[in-house]
């Protein structure tokens, strides 16, 4: 006999509701279907690779864009972090597959932030075995600076204050995985 052993939590919200309202704008991939399971590659044990992405229609007075993928459903109160790249110039409009990747070559003054692995770039899903299906929200912030006035040693939790009053719109697309 089988015994389930699957852990269940309530469903936290969509952490972007819960920030002020900003318009949203288009983003899409090649890697990742809104609202369906992510492939292998942006899977921590198997690609770990972060995903392509593309957006475009940012608010008027965009300067910079910050892109991340969160997982509001790790069994920690704070979520997990895997991935923030900071500062991206106001004329990129896409990412290929693995730009996430320790070292990348990023375009103007970008850098990355350490996930909450401890490395500074993506790191794949990889939530618990057993545990409830967890959603990752890979973000596209338009952002009103050239820079959001971080460095590189910040926690992923003041990027994250500084976004919520220096973004102008966000392009949400979201995947899901279960271990």
């Amino acid at each position: 006999m089988s015994v389930d052993t699957t852990i269940e939590r309530p469903v936290s919200p969509n952490p972007y509701d819960l920030l002020p309202p900003r318009p949203s704008f288009s983003v899409t991939s090649d890697d990742v279907t809104d609202g369906q399971p992510l492939k292998g590659d942006q899977v921590a044990a198997e690609g770990n690779s972060s995903p392509q992405l593309s957006w475009s229609g940012a608010p008027e007075g965009t300067k910079s864009f910050v892109v991340t993928c969160f997982d509001p459903d790790a069994p920690t109160p704070s979520g997990f972090w895997h991935w923030a790249l900071v500062d991206l110039p106001a004329d990129t409009t896409s990412l290929p597959a693995g730009a996430g990747a320790p070292g990348a070559d990023l375009p103007g003054g970008a850098f990355m932030l350490r996930n909450d692995g401890g490395q500074a770039g993506f790191m794949g899903a990889a939530p618990p075995p057993n545990d409830q299906p967890h959603r990752y929200f890979f973000v596209v912030h338009a952002v009103g600076e050239e820079t959001l006035g971080i460095d590189a040693d910040a926690s992923n939790a003041v990027m994250s204050f500084n976004l919520a009053f220096k973004t102008l719109g966000r392009a949400i697309v979201h995947g899901t995985y279960q271990h």
